[in-house]
């Protein structure tokens, strides 16, 4: 069962003259949340880094043996690498495509940051990806991938091979205004595909846009036990709250077996192993241990007689080197966490419910071989559960146990860094809200009464608000 929160406000001049306090995060919750608690400053536990500058995303933790930092150099090259069409004299480098999206890791996670849609309807999109299925299963549960073009639009290709079409986004706008009145505006996306290789789509396709996700302390959150996940889960709301998030179930190739879905948008993904090999061959064209073979179709008759850069493309030993480099980056420290507004904001966030997904620290649990992520306390601000946020979001997109309009509730640490690493300050899972408050106007469903009471909010409320979700 979900731990109950008892939540009292607390008045801001108060506040401000007496200053922060320092207690344990379960200490006597009648205080309200707009107190110090032990450790919040270091959202990453001992895997946390002091670092406010582009590079922010991309430290090894602290912690991290030296017996490992080789490891890791080995992965973030790998990473940070352009790969080509096969054959190639850089034959280490060389099997990109027959389709890919793009050439790198680091293309779409830009120094670890997050992906933006593009910003014109004549420019590529470069950061963001169109996922396809039908309806029905696939393989082990998983969506159905579209029968010609298969389960994510590739828009290029190797010399030779046709891409299979271009994405374009407009965008619709929407409005409305704050209970003081002031006003606010959103923009939904909408896609048109075109110069489509192989023929129409099928007429029952459905389209998930996704960006890249920023690499904060992904391997802490692979070291968070399922037992957590378990008893934050709620799936019939039997607490009544209102909330109802559950873990997805999702098939790992390596252990062949049914896992908890952990990485990905719709938590799609049980381990950094499998989200890596899965993003390689998906976006660059690169196969690997874990998915042996090309994205081509049937009716891609070109695409199947390409050349291949070996078999598999990716050996055993840099995937693991990806997979460790991933698994060691660092969580950068909080900014201005014991500020009077910050302190402020964090108990708006409490009061109005974000944190009943958003859920502030959990434990990582015991690691073999890894003590640098073994328990440690975090703070990541999510209880990387999926919840209903409503029809405005969805997708239609099923994914395993995921429901078109569910979503993995993503983890807010480093939130405010994201213009300082990403350039820009897009948000949610096809990069739509422009600010953090956008992408709160943006929830429904579990997170509709959250998303009203921001609604209510005065501009020194929201205000606060903002300048909590910034230090994190």
């Amino acid at each position: 069962m979900k731990p109950a929160h008892a939540l009292v406000t607390v008045g801001w001049g108060l506040l401000a003259a007496c200053g922060p306090t320092s207690r344990a995060p379960d200490d006597d919750p009648h205080q309200g949340h707009a107190v110090v608690e032990a450790g919040e400053e270091k959202p990453g536990g001992e895997a946390t880094v002091q670092d406010t500058s582009a590079q922010a995303f991309s430290r090894p933790a602290p912690s991290l043996p030296l017996s490992r930092l080789s490891a890791f150099g080995a992965g973030e090259a790998l990473f940070e690498a352009d790969w080509f069409a096969a054959p190639d004299s850089r034959e280490d480098r060389d099997g990109l495509g027959p389709l890919f999206n793009s050439v790198s890791c680091e293309a779409c996670h830009f120094q670890n940051g997050r992906g933006a849609p593009p910003q014109g309807a004549d420019q590529p999109t470069v950061s963001l990806l169109l996922r396809l299925s039908v309806p029905g299963e696939g393989e082990h549960g998983g969506p159905r991938p579209e029968p010609t073009y298969g389960d994510q639009l590739q828009t290029r290709a190797i010399s030779g091979v046709p891409a299979e079409g271009r994405a374009t986004i407009t965008w619709e706008e929407r409005s409305g205004t704050f209970a003081d009145g002031e006003p606010w505006t959103l923009r939904a996306p909408v896609y048109v595909l075109s110069q489509l290789a192989h023929g129409p789509l099928s007429p029952n396709v459905r389209l998930s846009p996704r960006v890249a996700q920023p690499l904060v302390g992904p391997g802490l959150l692979a070291a968070v036990p399922e037992e957590r996940l378990l008893e934050w889960a709620d799936p019939e709301d039997a607490d009544g709250d209102g909330i109802s998030g559950r873990p997805n179930r999702v098939w790992s190739v390596r252990r062949g077996r049914w896992e908890p879905g952990r990485f990905g948008w719709k938590a799609n993904q049980p381990d950094l192993e499998q989200q890596n090999a899965a993003a390689m061959k998906g976006d660059l064209g690169i196969t690997s241990p874990l998915f042996p073979t090309e994205s081509c179709t049937s009716a891609q008759a070109t695409c199947l007689s390409a050349s291949s850069g070996g078999s598999p493309e990716l050996d055993e030993g840099k995937l693991a080197a990806l997979t460790a480099y991933t698994a060691a980056l660092a969580v950068p420290a909080r900014r201005g966490h014991d500020q009077p507004q910050v302190l402020q904001g964090k108990d708006v966030f409490h009061r109005v419910g974000c944190a009943r997904c958003h859920r502030p620290s959990l434990e990582t649990g015991e690691v073999e071989g890894r003590p640098e992520l073994s328990h440690q306390r975090l703070w990541p601000y999510s209880d990387l559960l999926l919840h209903d946020l409503g029809d405005a979001l969805a997708d239609g997109y099923d994914d395993f146990l995921a429901t078109g309009n569910e979503w993995r509730t993503p983890p807010l640490w480093g939130l405010g860094l994201t213009r300082t690493v990403s350039g820009h300050t897009r948000l949610l899972h096809d990069g739509r809200a422009r600010t953090v408050l956008e992408a709160i106007l943006w929830h429904g469903g579990e997170a509709q009464s959250a998303r009203d009471a921001v609604l209510r909010l005065s501009r020194a409320e929201r205000d606060a608000l903002l300048a909590f979700l910034d230090s994190l």
